[in-house]
């Protein structure tokens, strides 16, 4: 099974890509917490994520990783 990471929070920049690209709304901008940049970072709401990998692709960043768990993982 595949389950989308965030490896990188904090080189995200907020440009908001992959939550506007996000086909299940999976994805939104953390609301209390910023990163080293000063952005609020991305979050998951792994309920709605499929792992189909989009935001993987429309990052220009390398925030995302698609990692493949086994289990309950």
């Amino acid at each position: 099974m595949e389950k989308l990471v965030i490896r990188h929070e904090d080189w995200c920049k907020n440009c908001e890509f992959c939550i506007r690209s996000c086909p299940k709304g999976a994805l939104s901008a953390a609301e209390n917490r910023i990163n080293a940049k000063g952005y609020p970072p991305v979050q998951v709401d792994y309920e709605k994520c499929i792992a189909c990998g989009v935001c993987f692709n429309v990052c220009p960043d390398y925030v995302f990783e698609i990692a493949e768990v086994s289990g309950n993982g």
